[in-house]
């Protein structure tokens, strides 16, 4: 099939790749300019560059609702659009126009983890597995019809990292072995259920701050959410912002207030956390490596010279 791809960074990259060794011809890819974004430097390989060096035209684009970029896609007459990893709305117009549609990938288990930064937000909220979906693309955000489906296990210390690793392999496959259901003539394709749907915002700064009412595990898993080379999460010291760059739950419990620099076990220090921390049935945040203001890495037995005082969600 000829097929126009929108798609950006290493994930529109992984697909691009995919599709050019793939049996089906790329007429035109459409990307985004380069973001300054922190979320845009973090797996930014170049789908422009790509299609370049293999003779696609490129098309650059924030926003596909032009009449400039309209024209052009009628002219190219595509039998499909591939879209991965676009950031911003592409209209019915745009989205109706190839004969067969637009197959979106996405880099959840929808309906779940609709939207944006699924991995971090399913991570730091405990899931068992994560995935990527292909599903063919209508009026709502993420919500079309499922074409194929496929997970991957998350591991009991895995990262972001590792979580994207695992699901980037599933990119090209299930792009390709889509395609293939859509060229079959196919169109009984499965319905979300929409009672299972949840749409997540794009991660800001605010959501790298440090609640230390939330649980010893919620906390262990939103470190390992904001591992590198995304930002860290981040709390204050007396006054002054520190990353906490490892960290892991306690063996032990303890009981006190939610932040208090309590304890040390092992080669870290334990901080108090959860909102019933007074009970002393929890066990604490053992922050293992800190960052401090000035991008120094210490750890925890490093930075933390003496027992007391408490880590706060503000200066």
């Amino acid at each position: 099939m000829r097929v126009v791809m929108f798609g950006f960074q290493t994930w529109g990259h992984r697909t691009l790749q995919a599709l050019l060794d793939s049996e089906h011809e790329v007429i035109t890819v459409v990307t985004h300019p380069p973001g300054e974004g922190a979320y845009e430097k973090v797996w930014s390989d170049s789908v422009a560059d790509l299609a370049t060096a293999h003779g696609v035209p490129v098309i650059i684009r924030e926003r596909p609702d032009d009449e400039e970029l309209v024209t052009v896609l009628k002219e190219l007459s595509p039998d499909v659009i591939v879209a991965t990893n676009w950031r911003t709305w592409i209209p019915p117009r745009i989205f109706t126009l190839p004969r067969h549609g637009t197959l979106n990938v996405h880099d959840s288990l929808l309906p779940a983890y609709a939207g944006f930064s699924p991995l971090i937000w399913a991570l730091i909220n405990g899931e068992k597995e994560v995935g990527v979906t292909a599903h063919m693309m209508d009026e709502t955000l993420d919500a079309g019809d499922i074409v194929l489906q496929r997970a991957v296990p998350v591991g009991p210390r895995d990262t972001t990292a590792d979580l994207f690793a695992k699901t980037l392999e599933l990119f090209g496959p299930i792009t390709v072995d889509g395609l293939a259901e859509i060229a079959s003539g196919r169109t009984d394709f499965v319905k979300q259920d929409r009672s299972k749907a949840s749409f997540f915002h794009k991660r800001a700064e605010e959501d790298l701050r440090i609640d230390w009412t939330w649980s010893a595990e919620e906390l262990d898993r939103l470190v390992r959410a904001q591992c590198a080379p995304y930002p860290s999460a981040f709390t204050f010291h007396r006054g002054r912002r520190l990353e906490i760059v490892e960290a892991q739950v306690s063996a032990a419990r303890y009981g006190g207030t939610p932040g208090r620099i309590f304890y040390r076990e092992g080669d870290g220090v334990a901080i108090v956390a959860g909102a019933d921390a007074r009970r002393g049935r929890n066990h604490a945040l053992l922050v293992l490596k800190v960052r401090t203001d000035d991008g120094v890495e210490l750890s925890a037995g490093e930075y933390f010279t003496h027992m007391g005082g408490y880590l706060t969600a503000q200066p």
